[in-house]
C-alpha cells in the first residue's frame, strides 16, 4: 500500500505542476501582440504539449487514489475524504476548463485578459492547499 501512496503522490504533484503553469501560459498567450504570429504559435504549441502530458499525469494521479480509496479503504465513510472527493472534482473540472481555453485560443476565440487568467491561475493552488488540509488534518 505505500508504494501505492507513494506513487500517488508523486502524479498529484506532476499532475498540479501542470495546472500551475498552464494557465500562465495563457497568460502569455493573452499578450500576444496581434500580429506576432510565431510567439502565438510558439505559446500554443507549449500549451498542447503541457496539456497532454498533464492529462497523462492525472489518470494514474485518480486510479491510485481510487485502489487508495476502494481496495485499502483509507478514508472511506469519513468526512473528510467526502470533502476531498469533491475538491478531486473540481480539480478534474478545472482541468476540462483549461482543455476548453485552449481550444478557444487556437480558434481566436478567447477573449478574456491576461488580468483574468492570472487570477484563473491561482484556483488550484487553493484547490491543492484544501485537499492537503483535508487528508492531513481530517478536521471530520
Amino acid at each position: 500500500m505505500l508504494w501505492i501512496k507513494a506513487l500517488h503522490i508523486v502524479f498529484v504533484a506532476s499532475w498540479f505542476a501542470g495546472l500551475f503553469y498552464l494557465p500562465r501560459i495563457y497568460v502569455n498567450l493573452a499578450m500576444v501582440e496581434p500580429g506576432s504570429l510565431a510567439e502565438r504559435d510558439r505559446l500554443l504549441l507549449m500549451s498542447r504539449k503541457l496539456l497532454r502530458f498533464t492529462t497523462l499525469l492525472a489518470i494514474p494521479a485518480v486510479v491510485l487514489g481510487l485502489v487508495l480509496w476502494l481496495t485499502y479503504g483509507i478514508g472511506r465513510g469519513d468526512g473528510w475524504m467526502h470533502a476531498k472527493l469533491i475538491v478531486v472534482l473540481l480539480v478534474i473540472a478545472y482541468h476540462h476548463a483549461c482543455a476548453r481555453m485552449l481550444r478557444r485560443f487556437e480558434t481566436d476565440c478567447s477573449t478574456r485578459s491576461h488580468r483574468w487568467y492570472r487570477w484563473f491561475n491561482e484556483i488550484p493552488v487553493v484547490l491543492l492547499l484544501v485537499a492537503v488540509l483535508l487528508v492531513v488534518i481530517k478536521p471530520f
